[in-house]
C-alpha cells in the first residue's frame, strides 16, 4: 500500500528500523540525552527563542490541543477561535468543555481567512487567539502573519495548531510572537502516532506557572520539570520518541526545515500540475493551499467511493473526510517518505478510473 494520507504517513527506512527494535528502558542517561536533543532540534526547526521550551506528551495532536487550553487559559480569558473545518470545530468543543469564554469566527469550507474577518474584533478586549495554521480537513492554509499582527496589536496569547503544517510550510515562532505551537509525531515528522509535541514561548511558561491544571497526566508544570533532565513524569511512548530523534537528525543532516519544506512543496506542485495536465474531474477547493495536502472535490463521483476504489482496487490510501464532507472532499497528502514515482502511480489509477467511466 502506498500512503497518500496526512497521517499516519510513510516513514523512512531509518525510522522503520527503530520501530523493529525492542523498546529499551528509558530512565537512563542515554534516553535523557536523546530527549534533550529532540527538544533542541524542535526549537531549531520551529525558530523559537532560546528561552522557549519543548515538551513531548504521550497523546495525539488533539491531546496537545486540550493540554494547551487546560494549562494556558482560564475562565477570565476572552478567546477568539477560527472554525473553518473539523479541527477548528475541535477547538470550539474544547473551549466549551473547559468553560473558556470565546467568540467563534466561522468560515465556509475552503475559504481563506481575510482582514475583514478580524476587523470587528479589534480593540474588543480579547486575550487569546486559537487557530489551526492549516485546517487539515479542508486544506486551507490560514494567513498566520495576519493573525500574528492582530494578536500583537491586541495583546492576545496565540495558540497555534501546526499539526499538519509543521515542516511543510514556513513557521517562525519567535517572529510571529506565538505562545504555543502544537504538532504531532505522525505528520511531517513521519513517525507513528502517539506523541504531541508542544513548543512553549516564555509567555506560555509564565501562564503555565500561574494556572492550576486540573489534570495530573496533562499538567505541563510536571512535564516541564521532568524535561529539564530529559525525562517525562509518566511512561512515554518510548519507541516513538526514539523514532522522532532519528527523523529530526535526518532532517537536520539534509539541510534543516527549509530543505524539508522545499521537498514537500515540490511533491505538492508535481501532483497538482498532473491533475491539471490530465484534466482530471477534480476541483481544488481551498483558496489558500498548504504544501501538506491537496483537497479535491470530485465533480462526477462521491469522494468516499473514490477513496474506497483507490484503496481496494489499486492498493493506495488517499485521505477521506467524515461528516458533511464525506462525499464531497477527499485529500491527497504530500508528507512522509514519498516520491514523484509514487504520484505517477496514483495519477495512473485516476486515469484508469476515468477510462472505466467511474469518474
Amino acid at each position: 500500500m502506498i500512503n497518500f494520507t496526512v497521517g499516519p504517513v510513510q516513514s523512512s527506512d531509518a525510522v522503520l528500523a527503530i520501530g523493529a527494535e525492542q523498546v529499551p528502558y528509558f530512565r537512563t542517561a542515554e534516553f535523557s540525552e536523546l530527549m534533550l536533543e529532540n527538544e533542541r532540534l524542535i526549537k531549531k526547526f520551529a525558530h523559537t527563542t532560546d528561552d522557549s521550551r519543548v515538551v513531548f506528551m504521550t497523546c495525539s495532536g488533539s491531546g496537545g490541543m486540550e493540554t494547551a487550553i487546560m494549562n494556558c487559559l482560564t475562565k477570565q480569558d476572552k478567546a477568539l477561535v477560527i472554525n473553518g473545518g473539523s479541527f477548528g470545530e475541535r477547538f470550539v468543543q474544547l473551549l466549551t468543555l473547559h468553560e473558556i469564554p470565546f467568540t467563534e469566527i466561522k468560515l465556509e469550507h475552503g475559504k481563506a481567512l481575510k482582514p475583514e474577518h478580524l476587523a470587528p474584533y479589534e480593540g474588543r478586549g480579547y486575550t487569546a487567539f486559537l487557530l489551526q495554521k492549516h485546517e487539515t480537513s479542508t486544506g486551507v492554509h490560514y494567513d498566520i502573519n495576519l493573525v500574528s499582527d492582530f494578536c500583537k496589536r491586541n495583546g492576545c496569547f496565540l495558540i497555534v495548531d501546526t499539526i499538519s503544517t509543521f515542516l511543510c510550510d514556513p513557521f517562525d515562532m519567535a517572529a510571529l510572537g506565538a505562545s504555543v505551537m502544537i504538532t504531532g509525531s505522525q505528520k511531517a515528522l513521519a513517525c507513528p502516532p502517539g506523541i504531541a509535541v508542544m513548543a512553549l514561548a516564555p509567555s506560555a511558561l509564565k501562564r503555565i506557572e500561574n494556572i492550576k491544571c486540573c489534570c495530573q497526566y496533562l499538567d505541563l508544570k510536571l512535564a516541564l520539570k521532568n524535561q529539564e533532565r530529559g525525562q517525562t513524569p509518566w511512561t512515554p511512548a518510548v519507541g516513538v520518541l526514539r523514532q522522532i530523534n532519528v527523523r529530526l537528525k535526518e532532517i537536520d543532516a539534509a539541510g534543516g526545515d527549509k530543505v524539508e519544506i522545499e521537498r514537500t512543496a515540490r511533491l505538492a506542485n508535481y501532483f497538482r500540475n498532473k491533475i491539471k495536465e490530465y484534466n482530471l474531474p477534480f476541483e481544488i477547493i481551498s483558496e489558500s493551499l498548504s504544501n501538506a495536502v491537496t483537497p479535491l472535490h470530485p465533480t462526477t463521483q462521491s469522494a468516499n467511493e473514490i477513496f474506497l476504489k483507490i484503496k481496494n482496487e489499486y492498493g493506495m490510501w488517499i485521505c477521506p473526510n467524515g461528516g458533511d464532507m464525506k462525499d464531497t472532499v477527499f485529500r491527497v497528502g504530500h508528507i512522509g517518505c514519498l516520491t514523484e514515482k509514487d504520484y505517477d502511480q496514483l495519477i495512473n489509477a485516476f486515469l484508469d478510473l476515468r477510462d472505466k467511466k467511474f469518474i
